[in-house]
């Protein structure tokens, strides 16, 4: 029997935040990008491996795990007989609603009903989910729902128990107290496609300090059953509603979307609308049903692709759509030209409603430039965080370094790829020796250093915390030189503070195609289509030469190449696959669970999560360490495209 006759957990969920989405989620014609990560998702966040975990610490249970939902039904009435039981993925239905419980404890009538979830809980910021003002926070309502919505059908499938909620949670604040128990909890894809944890043996009788928390929810979920829902355009008491979700789910009816800022990360949604024949768009359906568009419309740029806006609800309420729609003062624009310091928000946000052409602040970027000092530093960093720590004495989703880059240009132009590091050695903390490298790397020159985003300046004051903390010897060196580097607290900037290039960016640059973001990934092909320096230098396979070293490449590439509408492909999409240097038999063991590339900052938490399994190959370690290297090269050569293009304006 398919679960998508029934109204589950996740879709209840997906529902309260729009129920239009019910109509598209059972229906494989319907475009869904949930799909195309899952498993490096899995990998990055560790969510399966702390589900294991927890099974782990609510010790004897048995696990439902029938492929049929009829046969996992008829497992768990039997189960329940029992008198005391532990159930794993517990699976009750009431008319046409189903949950699967992550842990149900039965001791006679009382039945604990266990959710787990990977988010960290911090007893002193998060307490009891509620604001100051005494409702539930946004952030951990969705959790919350999940837990209201199982207490829902558990209750009416089990109308004779007494039925307590609880959220097990990862305690932020725990510490491992053995070696490798993150290694233990192995991540694989099944044979199906989905994703499968094994344990290995023993890890029970060696967990340690507990790394999750338990936390009753009673009171919580009585709210949000008191409470009402939106479904569509009415707002109805929190029974009805999961009555009215549980028809749309099995395509009684059609609940009419309400266009909301939701629809922004609609999950079924192309980018543009799609072609005829080809998967449907639920959003582009959604909006042309409830405003009355056409394909047309969705030809111009949507409020809802505003950069860094808190209005758009605003907007949305009025009738504004589009960003066409929007005026001056819808904007809180005082001055339509940019100011000495460059662009505000609310004037970039108004260029990207209005400006057709690229924009560049050369006079401001000439003034950045005269203060920074050569030869200039471009680094990058490759982090990890994960639930379930690999060394002893690490705490769940501290910051893991493993990885930085390290390109240089000097005063007349010449650009090398001056050092990087990695250490992905199974058991090995790397973070210490990620800051050694980068400090002896650094230490060749005193120019300016520079990054992209506020991502290193976290990562090192992360680091920083930590030293200061633990005080082994040396961390007291390490610490001085990453207060040289940062700012943050109560601290002012360091004598060598990093320059951030995306804050200059968002400053001192504009292109229409970057929709108003400042991101690397998006201001470099802008870069690339807009400047000629970048074409004539990178269009020649010069990179990796004598010219222009690098540290990866084994012969001279061109960056800069023609795709078939003559604009440049996406330098990302030229880096090469992270698998083609292996045997066919090899990337079979891998049961591509990897995928083919490395494409963004999660894949490579998930490469690194993955270099911890120690069982792998060689050839298959070394092959991932390189996607990786060359992945984080060209991220800091990007940087440098970037200010040589900026250069070239400023000079002409």
């Amino acid at each position: 029997m398919a679960t998508h006759r029934y109204l589950t957990k996740s879709r209840f969920t997906q529902g309260a935040e729009c129920a239009a989405k019910l109509h598209y989620s059972g229906d494989r014609a319907y475009f869904d990008r949930r799909a195309d990560d899952g498993f490096l998702q899995a990998l990055a966040e560790g969510g399966f491996q702390v589900g294991a975990l927890a099974r782990l610490m609510v010790p004897g249970g048995v696990l439902v795990d029938q492929a049929d939902v009829d046969a996992q039904l008829a497992h768990t009435a039997r189960l329940l007989q029992r008198q005391h039981v532990v159930i794993y993925e517990a699976t009750l239905a009431h008319e046409g609603k189903l949950v699967r419980v992550d842990v149900l404890r039965k001791r006679g009538r009382v039945v604990d009903l266990i959710e787990v979830k990977a988010k960290s809980y911090d007893a002193a910021v998060d307490g009891d989910f509620r604001s100051s003002r005494g409702g539930i926070r946004s952030a951990w309502r969705p959790y919350l729902l999940d837990i209201a919505f199982q207490h829902h059908v558990v209750h009416l499938a089990l109308p004779d128990c007494e039925l307590r909620p609880w959220l097990m949670l990862v305690d932020k604040h725990a510490r491992a107290s053995v070696d490798g128990l993150g290694q233990a909890f192995k991540v694989r894809r099944s044979a199906g496609g989905g994703v499968v944890v094994d344990v290995a043996p023993g890890t029970e009788q060696r967990l340690g300090n507990p790394l999750l928390i338990q936390l009753a929810v009673g009171d919580q979920v009585a709210e949000i059953q008191a409470d009402s829902l939106p479904v569509g355009a009415a707002q109805l008491p929190f029974g009805e509603a999961v009555e009215m979700l549980a028809s749309a789910g099995r395509g009684e009816r059609l609940i009419a979307g309400v266009p909301s800022v939701t629809c922004g990360n609609c999950e079924f949604k192309w980018p543009s609308p799609p072609l005829p024949g080809g998967l449907r768009s639920g959003f582009h359906e959604c909006w042309s049903r409830a405003l009355g568009w056409t394909a047309d419309d969705f030809a111009a740029p949507l409020v809802l692709d505003l950069w860094n806006s808190r209005r758009k609800a605003g907007f949305l309420a009025r009738g504004l759509y589009k960003l066409a729609q929007l005026q001056a003062d819808d904007l809180g624009l005082e001055d339509d030209e940019p100011g000495s310091e460059g662009l505000g928000i609310a004037q970039r946000q108004w260029m990207q409603c209005r400006r057709q052409a690229t924009w560049l602040d050369a006079d401001g970027l000439g003034r950045d430039m005269a203060t920074w000092t050569y030869p200039l530093n471009f680094i990058d960093f490759e982090t990890a965080m994960v639930p379930i720590p690999f060394q002893a004495g690490r705490r769940p989703y501290e910051v893991i370094a493993f990885q930085f880059s390290h390109h240089v240009m000097e005063g007349s132009g010449q650009v090398r790829h001056a050092s990087q590091f990695i250490d992905a050695m199974p058991g090995v903390d790397p973070s210490r020796g990620f800051l050694r490298a980068l400090m002896q790397a650094l230490g060749q020159n005193e120019g300016t250093v520079f990054r992209w985003s506020q991502h290193e300046n976290n990562v090192l004051n992360a680091l920083r915390a930590r030293l200061l903390e633990e005080a082994q010897p040396g961390d007291a060196e390490l610490v001085d030189f990453i207060e040289t580097l940062t700012h943050g607290g109560d601290r002012s900037a360091g004598t060598r503070d990093m320059v951030d290039l995306c804050a200059v960016a968002q400053r001192r640059y504009f292109a229409p195609s970057t929709r108003g973001s400042s991101s690397l990934k998006k201001v470099l092909p802008a870069l690339m289509r807009d400047s000629a320096l970048l074409r004539e230098r990178y269009g020649r396979a010069v990179y990796g030469s004598a010219q222009m070293p690098s540290l990866n490449l084994a012969a001279p590439v061109a960056w800069w190449i023609a795709g078939p509408d003559g604009l440049p492909v996406d330098p990302y999409d030229l880096l090469p696959r992270v698998f083609d240097d292996l045997a066919p038999e090899v990337c079979q063991r891998l049961d591509d669970s990897l995928g083919n590339d490395l494409q963004d900052g999660g894949a490579a938490m998930a490469a690194y999560a993955r270099l911890q399994q120690e069982e792998l190959p060689a050839s298959v370690r070394d092959a991932i360490e390189s996607a990786l290297l060359r992945y984080c090269e060209l991220d800091t050569l990007a940087m440098v495209m970037a200010v040589q293009a900026w250069q070239e304006a400023v000079r002409s």
